[in-house]
């Protein structure tokens, strides 16, 4: 049955040459008896004709994907725009103050134990003069931080820092109201805002200020990244889609000259311009960016920093980083029913217009996910029937469009910000895709309560202060939220797309294969991690490091 060939050692078999000739052949006869069948076969072609229940499965299923295809499309403008305005990046001030102003640093938390004390002490740390700086812790806790902040607070202003201590015993406004009542006794000409879980480097104030030295920028933001970005393969990806928001949307859009939004944290404004615009107003989730626009609006002009680095702490449990990504949706779409209408009205620029609609409804993809994971599977088996060709040269450029800009996308993020090791990139794709499809269900909720106007509270993302690859918190559970029933409807929904893969390979088509499984992984990844979340440590026996929140003091846990 085996010969000896070549080179080979003794005792290594090779198939002899009339068996590896006829294995070929008989694999070269599938392969023409499939494109045969599946491509010049006309023996069925003309029968079907569709109906109207057919075509009112697939109007709506095609306008689904044309719209997620323009939204697929922007995103390869966004790119354009990044690469093609290069010049206009900014890196040093155009001019420099010759006496710094004052700068009051406010610092919003709600129930953050955890890292106040790492906060507080970056900050203090900052390079600036102490008699033209200000800090204000602005708390407005309801459990042990009260305790733990105003402790750490009297700590360093005993040291000689200028920190104060402000506490509501309301939640009014949540984190604008916050912000607007710290504003109220603030003396800083420009204001610098951290949240609890940024550490940001001791010359940040040094790096920023001096771009307000031209008296029309009202605002700069810095560059998000990422203290635990090797914690978890969870972590990993959020990083590259924040990476994507932070180099290409905020990059592009600043480079262009369009208007782009502060995000809420790492960055200062000017203090007239925050007047001007009427001030923090808590109408939205999304207060950084309803203000921006407020500003711009008004006629004041934005700078991005993209090589100001500010590290931050990313969400280490699915439940959080899908209440984040909820909240981030639902603000966004109010701020899109607000806003809009007056960018519109206003003078300002078309491509600003354009932008300001692409950028505050993006969010709209999520419901149109959903509407598009229901009629896949029924028009999948009607255009099964019209042939195949009519399915590549329609479909194929539609879910490219949608699907693989979003790849292009992360991928030339990673590209300019990790331009040695990139190309690690790819083995995240499938799940960085498949993690974006399993937040349809969330994000859908989130976005229709936006439509319909249904109002609720800031929902904060908790931080741990876990940062290292194998530390475990044992706090998390405090802060941990559930999801109720949407991990059940995630499940359900990816065991629909394990039976369209099914329907597929029985039907030999094999071409929606791959796309239907990133449906399949991410709608039960995010399902089974919501539920599981936190009981791998208790199924496993893992305690927490001693070290994995150390303090100064008790934390009153």
């Amino acid at each position: 049955m085996v010969c000896r060939r070549g080179n080979l050692p003794p005792g290594v078999p090779t198939l002899r040459p009339e068996l590896l000739a006829a294995f070929t052949a008989s694999q070269a006869h599938g392969v023409q008896h499939w494109v045969r069948a599946h491509v010049f076969d006309t023996t069925f072609r003309g029968l079907y004709h569709a109906n109207a229940f057919d075509l009112c499965l697939l109007i709506p299923y095609f306008i689904v994907l044309v719209i997620l295809a323009a939204y697929g499309v922007h995103r390869y403008q966004l790119v354009w725009m990044y690469y093609r305005n290069r010049r206009n990046k900014t890196i040093e001030p155009e001019h420099h103050f010759t006496e710094l102003p004052r700068v009051t640093v406010q610092l919003p938390i709600f129930n953050e134990q955890y890292v106040i004390d790492r906060l507080v002490d970056s900050i203090c740390k900052l390079e600036y003069p102490k008699d033209k700086l200000d800090i204000q812790v602005l708390d407005d806790s309801t459990d042990e931080t009260v305790k733990v902040a105003r402790e750490v607070v009297e700590r360093y202003a005993a040291m000689g820092y200028p920190v104060t201590y402000l506490h509501r015993t309301n939640r009014q406004g949540f984190k604008a109201g916050a912000l607007q009542a710290g504003m109220q006794v603030a003396k800083g000409e420009f204001i610098a805002i951290f949240d609890a879980d940024f550490t940001p480097p001791a010359d940040f104030l040094l790096k920023v200020i001096h771009h307000f030295a031209d008296p029309q920028i009202g605002m700069v933001q810095t560059r998000w990244t990422h203290i635990n970005r090797h914690y978890s393969f969870l972590t990993e990806v959020e990083a590259i889609l924040l990476d994507g928001h932070f180099v290409l949307e905020h990059g592009g859009r600043s480079r262009k000259g369009v208007f782009f939004n502060f995000n809420g944290t790492a960055g200062m404004w000017r203090r007239t311009a925050i007047e001007d615009a009427g001030g923090w107003q808590h109408d939205t989730l999304t207060e950084d960016t309803d203000l921006s626009y407020r500003a711009q609006i008004k006629g004041w002009r934005f700078k991005y920093l993209q090589d100001v680095e500010c590290p931050a702490e990313l969400p280490i449990e699915m439940t959080a980083f899908k209440t984040q990504q909820a909240r981030w949706a639902k603000g966004l779409i109010q701020c899109a029913i607000k806003v809009l209408p007056f960018v519109f009205r206003s003078d300002v620029p078309r491509r600003n217009k354009v932008e300001a609609w692409y950028h505050l409804t993006a969010n709209l993809s999520y419901p149109l996910m959903i509407v598009l994971s229901t009629l896949l599977m029924p028009a999948m088996i009607i255009r099964f029937y019209q042939g195949w060709f009519q399915m590549l040269y329609i479909d194929v450029p539609l879910f490219l469009a949608s699907t693989f800009s979003i790849s292009s996308f992360y991928l030339v993020s990673q590209k300019e910000l990790h331009p040695k090791n990139w190309l690690r990139t790819f083995l995240f794709l499938p799940a960085l895709m498949a993690l974006g499809i399993g937040l349809t269900v969330t994000n859908t909720k989130a976005v229709i309560e936006a439509l319909i106007g249904k109002q609720s509270a800031f929902a904060r993302t908790p931080k741990y202060r876990v940062t290292a690859k194998g530390e475990k918190s044992v706090a998390a559970k405090k802060y941990r939220k559930r999801l109720g029933f949407v991990p059940w409807i995630e499940l359900a929904i990816g065991t629909y797309f394990a039976l369209a893969i099914w329907y597929a390979m029985v039907n030999e088509n094999y071409i929606t294969v791959p796309f239907l499984c990133l449906f399949v992984f991410g709608y039960w990844y995010t399902g089974l991690m919501s539920l599981l979340q936190g009981r791998f440590d208790t199924l496993m026996g893992r305690t927490a490091s001693p070290e994995t929140h150390t303090k100064p003091f008790p934390v009153g846990v």
